[in-house]
């Protein structure tokens, strides 16, 4: 589908929740939202508003989708209305410096970091911040929710992670990470949130186990040419990253295999990406001015397809193979017996040949089928299968 064409440089972009509309925040303080079509991606443009003069950093649309918030450069927080862009609500000097992040915890919650690595929670019905902390000494990056523990986790330049109860009363994070000795970007959840993946400035993915604590990672996986500044999680052990080199890849985490590059804004750095509610659609921004919206269902789709036939095969070959091996005894019983009756003295000498039954290994299942696979690896599979 083409790619929206903006006229300044995007900041941030957010899916509706419930309608097939996404948001984008601009240099010049613009908010933008687009309606798009499901099937195919063409896009209308739905309103555009400028709440502020100063660069509109970042954007979060609530849980319910009736309103987005904003906030940017002017460290005001900005509540719109996600059906006209109408200004709700504005809480100035939210913020004594810019706001950098903004994330709906729920409908009742909303969490803004900003560039001092001052976290502060708000309630909608409230004009004042419910807490603020300042655990950190550099902008904050990035956040998630944990919802079975009501822990708000946080990344920031500074290099720690800190995690934050929510239902706390107390000014104090629940935990603070060892100093990781790099940026801490972006942050997503994996394996059905039993663990969680950090993006770092030096392009370095760090995996961390919520059983084991906040205390430090227990992996790491190398490979990104430069900082990865955004991950969006496809499946519980399936993440696309953003990165400085301009590139959208497709990871495999636990076990590590890099499947892919699924988009390029060429060599501009990625702003941020983001999965609409359908899964279908994958948004991203950079320093290009321009909104990219890749469709990703169909990698999935022939997932399923390869899936399918690859246990035909087997079964097929499987079959084969059990009618071969029968025949082969068929064929030695029949030969015992004709050498029982002409050589009776000799059998307690000679062996009976029994066939050797071999078990088709069912190949791995990859979850975006040959995406990110090298020419010698197919060429080798085709190969093997060619021997059998």
């Amino acid at each position: 589908m083409p790619d929206i064409k903006l006229k300044n440089q995007p900041f941030d972009l957010a899916f509706h929740p419930t309608e097939s509309i996404v948001f984008s925040s601009l240099l010049t303080g613009e908010v933008k939202a687009w309606r798009y079509d499901d099937d195919e991606g063409s896009t209308s443009s739905s309103w555009t508003v400028r709440p502020s003069k100063r660069t509109a950093r970042t954007l979060a649309v609530e849980e319910g989708g009736a309103n987005v918030w904003v906030g940017g450069k002017s460290g005001n927080l900005f509540q719109l209305s996600c059906a006209n862009g109408n200004i709700t609500s504005e809480r100035e000097g939210a913020h004594d410096v810019p706001i950098n992040r903004v994330f709906c915890v729920n409908e009742n919650l909303i969490a803004s970091g900003d560039d001092d690595g001052v976290i502060k929670l708000w309630d909608p019905r409230q004009p004042e911040a419910l807490r603020s902390y300042s655990q950190h000494f550099d902008y904050i990056s990035d956040f998630t929710y944990f919802e079975d523990k009501r822990q708000l986790v946080s990344t920031s330049g500074d290099g720690y992670l800190s995690v934050t109860d929510i239902r706390s009363n107390k000014p104090q994070p629940l935990s603070v990470s060892d100093d990781q000795e790099d940026e801490l970007l972006s942050i997503a959840q994996i394996k059905g949130g039993t663990k969680a993946v950090v993006g770092s400035g030096l392009g370095v993915l760090s995996i961390w186990n919520r059983k084991q604590g906040w205390g430090d990672c227990v992996d790491r996986i190398p490979g990104h040419p430069a900082s990865v500044d955004a991950i969006v999680p496809f499946t519980p052990d399936c993440i696309a990253t953003g990165s400085e080199d301009g590139m959208i890849r497709v990871l495999q985490v636990l076990p590590h295999k890099f499947l892919g590059v699924i988009a390029t804004h060429e060599e501009y750095p990625i702003e941020r990406i983001k999965l609409d509610r359908n899964g279908k659609w994958l948004g991203s921004v950079s320093h290009d001015e321009c909104l990219k919206l890749t469709d990703v269902s169909d990698l999935f789709e022939e997932s399923d397809d390869e899936d399918m036939e690859e246990d035909d095969d087997a079964e097929k070959d499987s079959d084969e193979e059990m009618e071969v091996g029968q025949d082969q005894e068929d064929e030695d019983g029949e030969e015992a017996q004709e050498g029982g009756e002409e050589e009776d003295a000799d059998s307690d000498s000679d062996e009976e040949m029994m066939p050797i039954k071999t078990k088709k290994e069912k190949k791995k299942k990859n979850p975006l089928g040959d995406l990110g696979k090298s020419r010698a690896e197919t060429q080798d599979n085709g190969d093997f299968f060619a021997d059998l």
